[in-house]
């Protein structure tokens, strides 16, 4: 199957469901942001607010008791959920327990960022895996992402309804394959991982790639260096977790947030500079982006 280029023409045809008016903040989608550790809370404030500003009604954010407090006063707009640390202040594999009992009441589970790589994690991931039940949307990210090496069953079991959000050094320790074999051929690797996960796949690059477990393939161009900064992937999470709260199936909400958060990066680097914005940044830009999509 020929890829296609991810543009306004592709957006057009295939858009985001319209909120009906008579929606109250249920909605418009629940979205559950889980991750985060004692030295990174601030991961977990860029992905909620994506997500709220890619259109979600309600956002939860689940961290470490710790961090929790403050970054409840830092958005106001979200409740949140204390979880349980390890010693070195990662998030602890008992912390599942505590967010399989939110699972039900909430549309899309963005789970990773501010995570580290670690068994604990592998743990944690692997449970919650196991507690998902439809029609729950998971977009794995970060460390959370890279556990999933070993969970492929469990994944394939979800009929789609996983999104990965890997950058080139995540994807080589998915595949285990070497980052130069990514960055090689992108696209047939993205294609291999979204059949054999039966997920969605976000491959992030300065090209872009959106895979589809039935072969279906995208190709974004619309990136820029700038966007290769911390935090930004965390962005990118909440984006695409928040559109499919608010209904999009999980290759459209992954398409478009693919294209919303490139093109407010190129907005950015056309006002501030090709480097040096910051991910926080780039919130703001979300709602006109998701705008004038279809009209670029």
């Amino acid at each position: 199957m020929t890829p296609r280029p991810l543009d306004a023409q592709w957006l057009r045809a295939h858009p985001l469901p319209e909120p009906d008016v008579s929606f109250d903040k249920n909605g418009r989608g629940r979205v559950l942001v889980a991750g985060g550790a004692e030295f990174v809370p601030g991961a977990l404030r860029l992905t909620g607010e994506a997500a709220l500003r890619a259109g979600a009604g309600k956002l939860k954010l689940a961290t470490v008791r710790s961090a929790a407090m403050s970054l409840g006063v830092l958005i106001p707009e979200a409740a949140m959920i204390a979880l349980p640390a390890q010693e070195d202040g990662e998030l602890a594999a008992g912390a599942a327990d505590i967010l399989a009992d939110h699972l039900a009441r909430c549309d899309t589970l963005i789970l990773g960022p501010g995570m580290s790589i670690s068994t604990q994690t592998d743990d944690l991931v692997e449970r919650i895996l196991s507690a998902m039940q439809p029609p729950l949307t998971l977009v794995l990210d970060a460390a959370a992402l890279t556990s999933a090496r070993h969970l492929q069953d469990l994944i394939a079991r979800q009929k789609g309804r996983v999104i990965l959000t890997p950058h080139h050094r995540e994807m080589a320790l998915l595949t285990g394959q070497d980052e130069s074999a990514i960055a090689t051929d992108p696209q047939s690797i993205a294609r291999q991982v979204a059949s054999q996960f039966s997920a969605i796949v976000l491959l992030k690059a300065n090209q872009s790639i959106v895979a589809s477990p039935d072969g279906d393939c995208l190709v974004h161009d619309g990136g820029c260096v700038g966007l290769a900064t911390g935090g930004s992937g965390d962005v990118l999470a909440g984006i695409v977790g928040g559109l499919v709260a608010r209904g999009a199936s999980p290759l459209v909400a992954a398409a478009w947030g693919c294209w919303v958060h490139g093109h407010a990066g190129r907005q950015l680097a056309s006002r501030v500079g090709p480097i040096g914005f910051l991910a926080r940044e780039i919130l703001p830009l979300v709602p006109r982006a998701l705008e004038e999509a279809t009209r670029d």
